[in-house]
C-alpha cells in the first residue's frame, strides 16, 4: 500500500522496526547491570558489617585475654611478694603493707578496684579491699570463683554491678572482672580480683577493626570492580545477541511479507479473476436460458462460484491485507468478519462515517482487527463478536473496539501463548506504540474479551 510520499507501507516497517528493536534492546541491559550492581553493592555491605563485627568481637576477645595477661602479672609480680600469712585474720599491719603495694602499684589506669578474699564453703569473706569499708564482709561466692580457688585457673566477665559487693563501683560504668588465685606465704589460697574498665577493652577491639578496615575494604573493592566487570560483558554480549535476534526476527517478518504479498497477488490476478469471469458468464448463461432445470442449475452454479470467491477472498485477506485505499477500511474489515459469519458466530460491523485515517493508521487498525478476529476463531469459543470504529468527537483520535462473548483468558494463559511462539498481540501493541497509538485488552475467564486501540488523528 503507498503512503503519502511515496513510500510503501514495507518501507514504513523497514523504517520503524529498527528504532524499535533499537530502542527495546537499549533498555534491556541497563536494568540487569543496575540489579547486579546493587546486589553487589549489598553483599560488600553485608560482608563489611559481617566482617566489622568479626573483627570487634576477635579484638574484644584478644583485649580480655590481654586483661586476664595483666591480672596474673600484678597477682605474681605486687600482689604474692607484699602479701603476710596475718591477712586473712585482719591484722592491721598485713592489711598495711599489701595496702601500700596495691595503691602504688595495682589501682591506677584501667584497675578501678582489688578484692581478696578468702573461702569457706560456698561463702566468701573479702580479707582486702581498696574500698576499706568492704573488709571483713561475707558475701555468697559463685561456682566460677570457688572453681578458681579450686583449679588455680584464671576468669573473666563482665561485672555484676547490681551484687552488694560491687556497690562502691557502680559510679565506673561497665567493668570487666578478672580473678585468679594467689597464695600466702604458708600457702593458703585466696580468690584476687581486679575489676577492669570495659571502654579499654572495646577500644582495644575497636583499634583492631580499624587497623583491619583498609584491608578488608580494598579486598571488598577488588572483588565488586571484578564482578562487575564480568556482569557488563555479559551484559554487552547479551545485548548483541539479542540484537542479532531482533534483525533476524525482522527480516523474517520482512520476508514473510514478501511471500504472502506474491501469493496473494498472483492468487487475486489469476484464479479470483478467472473465478470472477466465470461467475459473469454462468450469470449470462443462466439468463438466456429457456428451460426452468437449466437455468436453477446455472444460477446455483453462479452462486457457488461466487461463494467460492467470497471464501478465496477472504483466504487471501488472512494471507495478506488488501489495498485499503482501494478496497476501503469497511470493506476490509467486513471481509475479516466473514469466516466467523460462516462458522455460525454472530458478527456485528459499525464503522463511523467520519473516522479519518492516515494509510499507515489504517493499516495499524486492520491488522488490529485481524489479529483480535484471529484469537476469537483460534480461542475464545464465542457465539457473537462486535466490532466498532468510531471517532472522538474532541481530540479526533480514532477508537477500534472489537468485542467477544468467549471464555476470556488469563496473564497465565498469555504467557504461555507467548512461550509457545503466539506473539502476535505483542508485536502489534509494539507498532501501536511506535505510531502513538495506545493498545489495550480487558479479558477475565468467562467474561469474553475486550480489545481496544486509540490511534491518533492523521
Amino acid at each position: 500500500m503507498g503512503l503519502p510520499d511515496g513510500r510503501t507501507n514495507d518501507d514504513e516497517q523497514r523504517a520503524t522496526a529498527p528504532a524499535r528493536v533499537r530502542r527495546r534492546v537499549r533498555g534491556l541491559p541497563r536494568n540487569p547491570v543496575w540489579q547486579f550492581a546493587l546486589s553487589v553493592l549489598l553483599a560488600v555491605v553485608l560482608v563489611g558489617a559481617g566482617s566489622a563485627y568479626f573483627f570487634r568481637s576477635a579484638g574484644t576477645n584478644q583485649a580480655i585475654k590481654q586483661a586476664r595477661v595483666v591480672t596474673d602479672t600484678i597477682a605474681r609480680t605486687a600482689i604474692e611478694p607484699a602479701l603476710q600469712d596475718g591477712i586473712v585474720r585482719d591484722d592491721p599491719q598485713a592489711v598495711a603493707a599489701l595496702d601500700r603495694a596495691v595503691r602504688r602499684y595495682v589501682v591506677r589506669g584501667d584497675v578501678v578496684r582489688v578484692k581478696l578474699w578468702t573461702a569457706n564453703g560456698d561463702k566468701g569473706r573479702i580479707v582486702y579491699s581498696d574500698q576499706k569499708p568492704l573488709i571483713g564482709s561475707v558475701y555468697p561466692l559463685g561456682q566460677d570463683d570457688l572453681e578458681t580457688i579450686e583449679s588455680g585457673r584464671s576468669a573473666a566477665d563482665i561485672s555484676d554491678l547490681k551484687k552488694a559487693e560491687n556497690r562502691y563501683e557502680r559510679g565506673f560504668g561497665k567493668l570487666l572482672q578478672v580473678y585468679l588465685r594467689v597464695r600466702t606465704p604458708n600457702g593458703t589460697p585466696l580468690l584476687f580480683e581486679t575489676y577492669q574498665r570495659y571502654s579499654s577493652i572495646s577500644a582495644s577491639g575497636y583499634d583492631l577493626w580499624v587497623a583491619f578496615l583498609p584491608i578488608l575494604l580494598g579486598a571488598l573493592a577488588v572483588l565488586a570492580a571484578v564482578q562487575l566487570s564480568l556482569a557488563w560483558s555479559l551484559t554487552r554480549r547479551l545485548r548483541h545477541g539479542q540484537q542479532e535476534r531482533e534483525r533476524l526476527l525482522l527480516r523474517a517478518i520482512q520476508a514473510s511479507n514478501a511471500e504472502r504479498r506474491r501469493i496473494a497477488a498472483d492468487l487475486h490476478d489469476t484464479v479470483v479473476q478467472d473465478l470472477a469471469g466465470v461467475s459473469l458468464s454462468l450469470g449470462a448463461a443462466a439468463g438466456e436460458a429457456t428451460d426452468a432445470p437449466t437455468r436453477s442449475l446455472l444460477e446455483r452454479t453462479a452462486a457457488a462460484t461466487r461463494q467460492s470467491m467470497r471464501r478465496l477472498r477472504s483466504l487471501l485477506v488472512d494471507i495478506y491485507p488488501p489495498n485499503l485505499q482501494a478496497e476501503g477500511l469497511p470493506a476490509a474489515l467486513s471481509d475479516l468478519l466473514e469466516p466467523l459469519a460462516e462458522r455460525g458466530t454472530e458478527t456485528s460491523l459499525d464503522v463511523d462515517d467520519s473516522v479519518r485515517l492516515s494509510p499507515a493508521g489504517e493499516q495499524l487498525v486492520f491488522r488490529c482487527a485481524q489479529e483480535a478476529l484471529r484469537n476469537v476463531a483460534r480461542h475464545a469459543e464465542a457465539s457473537s463478536v462486535a466490532v466498532s470504529l468510531s471517532t472522538n468527537g474532541t481530540a479526533g483520535a480514532a477508537t477500534l473496539v472489537v468485542e467477544d462473548d468467549g471464555k476470556g483468558f488469563t496473564p497465565d494463559d498469555v504467557a504461555a501463548r507467548q512461550a509457545g511462539g503466539h506473539l502476535g498481540m505483542t508485536l502489534l501493541a509494539d507498532a501501536a506504540e511506535d505510531y502513538g497509538a495506545r493498545l489495550a485488552v480487558d479479558s477475565e475467564p468467562g467474561r469474553g474479551t475486550r480489545v481496544v486501540l486509540e490511534v491518533p488523528p492523521a
